[in-house]
């Protein structure tokens, strides 16, 4: 998801998203340790997509 679009999103929803892309992570790291993931980048990008998702989180509790 693009800044924008996450931005858009409200509390509640950037609170279900972080759950939802934390379980996917975790989820990804098992099956890489089983052999089972081919495009390793999935990890980067789920990664940087949970930082984006952190960080304007934090931006709204600041605002408010």
């Amino acid at each position: 998801m693009k800044s924008a679009e996450i931005r858009e999103l409200s509390t509640q929803e950037l609170d279900k998203k972080l759950r939802d892309l934390g379980q996917e992570l975790v989820n990804l790291r098992l099956r890489k340790q089983a052999g089972q993931v081919e495009d390793s980048s999935l990890l980067k990008s789920l990664r940087r997509d949970l930082a984006r998702f952190n960080t304007i989180r934090r931006e709204k509790e600041i605002a408010s």
